[in-house]
């Protein structure tokens, strides 16, 4: 397993709309042990493909991440089959990093997807859950939390992001762990 280089804000590949998995292949099972590691490398309760630089409809999210035990769900493909209610929560986004904003979301949800191994399921989530997985399949059709917002709280983000920009603190959010050689 690798940690991955997370794309932030303004990454091209962030916008892009994610093509579907077609081969559960070798490389496809590479790519999500990735995803999971550099997820709890920078911390993170969900990851989607694209944040890795891969437009590929995959992400994972650690159904623990409220608790103290990690419990990895992985979806291939997610398509949402249902949704009821709204809710309003604070959330955040590991490509937009330092930056938290209420965003309105649906207070249920049904997906369908495949799972690492390619096989159909459906999975239902309310609260974290629910959030986490409109979050992350946003990303896999091209959608920043940010574009959630209104025009007036995306504009001060944008700000704020020009601020961590000018204050260094932008460029490199997850530093790579040190490689220590078989010498030290």
């Amino acid at each position: 397993m690798a940690i991955r280089k997370i794309e932030l804000y303004g990454s091209p590949v962030l916008r892009e709309k994610s093509a579907p998995v077609t081969d559960i292949t070798p490389e496809v099972q590479v790519l999500l042990d990735d995803m999971v590691e550099t997820m709890r490398h920078a911390s993170g309760a969900g990851l989607a493909a694209n944040q890795v630089g891969i437009a590929a409809r995959a992400m994972v999210v650690d159904l623990g991440a409220r608790g103290e035990k990690e419990e990895i769900l992985y979806l291939l493909n997610p398509e949402i089959v249902e949704q009821a209610g709204e809710m309003h929560e604070e959330e955040g986004c590991l490509s937009i990093p330092k930056i938290y904003e209420r965003v309105k979301r649906p207070a249920r949800i049904r997906v369908k997807a495949l799972d690492r191994d390619g096989k159909p399921f459906e999975i239902e989530g309310t609260e974290f859950l629910c959030r986490a997985l409109c979050h992350e399949i946003d990303h896999l059709d091209g959608i920043l939390f940010v574009d959630r917002l209104s025009p007036l709280r995306r504009d001060i983000v944008k700000r704020k992001i020009k601020k961590l920009i000018r204050d260094g603190e932008w460029e490199d959010p997850y530093p790579q762990p040190e490689r220590r050689s078989l010498d030290a």
